[in-house]
């Protein structure tokens, strides 16, 4: 039996509302009972964003559900979590988030095969409304010409 689960959180509106221009994989730090919590899939990361303090970055505003079978020592719901990168990855991202317009997002929460949990986030640019018009259109598209392949 492996250790690794298929558990993966996805933050859908990302694409939509971001334009996507550097990923990276990341380490959390988590409490026991925000593990099994997410372990049973209540987790969710669409409002989640990345900052910078002294020097750390951490997850703002993913949201882990409480353990149901916690007691007293449950976790806080939308703590802020730790995540950890290695000391050339964070002066990158510092340093392009310095620049105007630039964000730090969560794509997908995840556990490796080691049983570790893993976080995928991005570097991106907010898009205009034009942007979020052109990726409906195209995606419309791509779902039509898909149809029309089926027939």
């Amino acid at each position: 039996m492996s250790l690794s689960s298929n558990i993966v959180i996805k933050n859908k509106k990302a694409s939509y509302l971001y334009l996507i221009l550097d990923e990276f994989k990341a380490g959390i730090v988590l409490t026991g009972t925000e593990i099994k919590s997410i372990r049973q899939g209540k987790a969710n990361l669409v409002e989640s964003y990345c900052v910078f303090k002294e020097g750390e970055l951490w997850l703002r505003g993913m949201h882990v559900a409480e353990y149901t079978f916690a007691n007293q020592f449950n976790h806080e719901p939308k703590r802020d979590r730790k995540l950890l990168l290695n000391r050339q990855e964070l002066r990158k991202l510092e340093k392009k988030i310095k620049e105007k317009g630039f964000t730090i997002i969560a794509l997908q929460l995840y556990f490796s095969e080691t049983g570790y949990a893993k976080v995928d986030i991005a570097l991106a640019k907010g898009k205009t409304l034009g942007d979020k018009r052109e990726s409906l259109k195209t995606k419309d598209a791509k779902r039509d010409m898909d149809r029309q392949e089926r027939y």
